[in-house]
C-alpha cells in the first residue's frame, strides 16, 4: 500500500484526547472496516509509515502491537504487516459496533446479530455458483424465487402450519412487508403492544394508523387491554409480537393466544403476527407455540441470520398474495433475486446455527443477569428468549440513564421509544448479544448512571 494512499485513508487520525498508539490504532482499525483500506493490505514499513504520519516509529510500533494483539494485524517473520479482520469476528454473535471495536461507543441501541461469516460466505459462493439461469432472466420483481417460496413454507408445514409455496410473498425484511400490508389494508385504526418494535410504529403511522396500545411486561399481556383494543380497531388491524416479545422477551402463553384469535374473529380485526424474534427461543428444551389462526404471519432472517442479507415474507392465503403482488409498493420491498439464493442456501441447514446461537445467547443473557441481579435500583425478569433484558429503573428516569451512559460510552435505547404514547418513562432495553467482558462494561455504567 502506498504511503500517501494510507495516509488519506486514514484522514484526520489525531485524537487529543487519547494518546497517539491508541488513536492510531483506532484509525487503521475504523478505515478497514469503513472500506478505504481492504482486509489482506500490506502496510509500509513501520519506519516509513512514522515518517508518512509525521510521527515517531515507537507511536507507530506501539499502535501495531496493539492491533496484533487483537487480531486486527498479522506479521509474518520477514514480511510485511497486513490488516485483516480479526478471526474472533468471524461467527460471534455481536455485531463491531456492539463491542467497541467499530469504534469509542458500545453501541445497543438497535439489538441485532453480526453475520455468522463463514457460513454466509460459503452460501454466497454456493449462490453465485448456480445463479447463471437466474442471471439469463429478467430480474424483474415477483412474489420471490420459488427456490426460497417452497424453502420457507417448507419450514412453516415442518413445524405444523401447513403451507404451500404460493401462500408465500417475499420482501426486503419485516418491516417492508408491514409496510406493504399497510398499505394495502389501510387501517384508521391499528391495535399494538405497548411497548412494541420501534419501526412498525413509524411504519403504521406513516400508513395514516390511529394506534390503539395494549399493555405487555415481562409477565405477559394485559387481557383487559386486549379488549378494549381490539373493540376500539373493529374493522381494521392488530399488530402483535406474540413470540419472544420485542423488547420484553415474554411469549404470549395458549391461553391468550385463544383470546386473541376470538376477539379478531368477534371485531372482525385483521392479526399481524410479527415471529422475527420465534427463533430466538433460550428455553432449555425450545419448542414451537402453536400459531393464532387465521393471522398474517411476517417472518424474517434478520435476527435469526443477519440483518443485512434484507429477506423477509408474508405468509396469507394465496389470493391475498396475488392481491399484495399486484401493488405498486410490491416491486420496490422486494428483495433482489441474488441474495435470495443466499437466502435459499442459508436455509437450508439453519438449524445448527440457531443451535449455537441461542446456546451463546442463552449463556450471555444468564451472564448479564447474573451482574444485575439484586440491585434495587432496576428489576427485570429472565426473558425465556430474544436478544434483551427489560429493565424497569427504580430510581432514575431513562432517558437520565441513557444521556450519563452515552457519555460513558454506551448506547442504549429509552423505554419511550417502544412506546404507542412517549409513555414507559422508567424502562431500559439492554441487549446481551456483546460477548461477556462488554457486558460487564455495560453493568458497570448502568451502575455509574443510576
Amino acid at each position: 500500500m502506498r504511503d500517501d494512499y494510507l495516509v488519506q485513508a486514514l484522514g484526520p487520525w489525531r485524537d487529543t484526547k487519547a494518546p497517539l498508539s491508541t488513536a492510531l490504532a483506532r484509525a487503521l482499525r475504523e478505515a478497514l472496516l469503513d472500506g478505504r483500506i481492504r482486509a489482506g493490505s500490506e502496510l509500509p514499513a513501520e519506519r516509513r509509515l512514522a515518517a508518512a504520519l509525521g510521527v515517531s516509529r515507537g507511536t507507530v510500533t506501539a499502535a501495531l502491537e496493539r492491533l496484533r494483539d487483537t487480531g486486527w494485524v498479522r506479521t509474518r517473520h520477514g514480511s510485511a504487516s497486513t490488516v485483516q479482520l480479526p478471526p474472533a469476528t468471524a461467527e460471534r454473535i455481536a455485531p463491531l459496533s456492539a463491542t467497541g471495536e467499530a469504534g469509542s461507543l458500545v453501541d445497543l441501541r438497535r439489538a441485532v446479530p453480526a453475520a455468522p461469516q463463514e457460513l454466509y460466505l460459503e452460501a454466497t459462493r454456493r449462490a453465485t455458483d448456480r445463479a447463471g439461469p437466474l442471471l439469463a432472466d429478467h430480474g424483474e420483481p415477483g412474489p420471490g424465487i420459488p427456490d426460497l417460496r417452497a424453502a420457507i413454507a417448507a419450514r412453516y408445514s415442518a413445524e405444523g402450519t401447513a403451507t404451500r409455496p404460493e401462500q408465500i410473498l417475499v420482501t426486503s425484511g419485516a418491516r417492508a412487508a408491514l409496510t406493504l400490508l399497510a398499505a394495502h389494508f389501510r387501517p384508521r385504526t391499528a391495535v399494538v403492544e405497548t411497548p412494541t418494535y420501534f419501526d412498525a410504529l413509524q411504519v403504521l403511522r406513516h400508513a395514516g394508523a390511529r394506534l390503539v396500545g395494549c399493555r405487555v411486561t415481562s409477565d405477559g399481556w394485559d387481557l383487559d387491554q386486549l379488549r378494549d383494543a381490539f373493540a376500539a380497531a373493529r374493522g381494521h388491524l392488530a399488530y402483535l409480537v406474540p413470540d419472544f416479545h420485542n423488547p420484553t422477551g415474554a411469549l404470549m402463553p395458549p391461553h391468550t393466544r385463544r383470546t386473541v384469535t376470538q376477539l379478531a374473529a368477534q371485531h372482525q380485526v385483521t392479526l399481524v403476527v410479527d415471529e422475527t424474534m420465534r427463533d430466538l427461543d433460550l428455553r432449555d428444551q425450545p419448542e414451537p407455540m402453536p400459531r393464532i389462526p387465521g393471522a398474517l404471519l411476517i417472518g424474517s432472517t434478520s435476527k435469526s441470520i443477519w440483518g443485512g442479507l434484507r429477506i423477509g415474507w408474508i405468509r396469507a392465503r394465496a389470493s391475498l398474495v396475488r392481491e399484495l403482488q399486484d401493488h405498486p409498493l410490491a416491486g420496490p420491498l422486494t428483495a433482489p433475486p441474488v441474495q435470495q439464493l443466499v437466502a435459499v442456501e442459508l436455509l437450508r441447514d439453519l438449524e445448527p446455527l440457531l443451535g449455537q446461537r441461542r446456546h451463546e445467547l442463552r449463556q450471555q443473557r444468564d451472564h448479564l443477569a447474573g451482574v444485575l441481579a439484586d440491585d434495587g435500583r432496576w428489576h427485570f425478569a429472565l426473558p425465556p428468549g430474544g436478544l434483551a433484558l427489560w429493565l424497569r429503573l427504580t430510581t432514575t428516569l431513562a432517558d437520565t440513564v441513557v444521556e450519563r451512559a452515552d457519555r460513558n460510552g454506551v448506547a442504549l435505547a429509552a423505554g419511550p421509544r417502544f412506546a404507542v404514547d412517549a409513555t414507559l418513562t422508567r424502562y431500559l432495553r439492554v441487549p446481551f448479544t456483546p460477548p461477556r467482558p462488554v457486558l460487564e462494561q455495560i453493568a458497570h455504567v448502568l451502575d455509574d448512571a443510576c
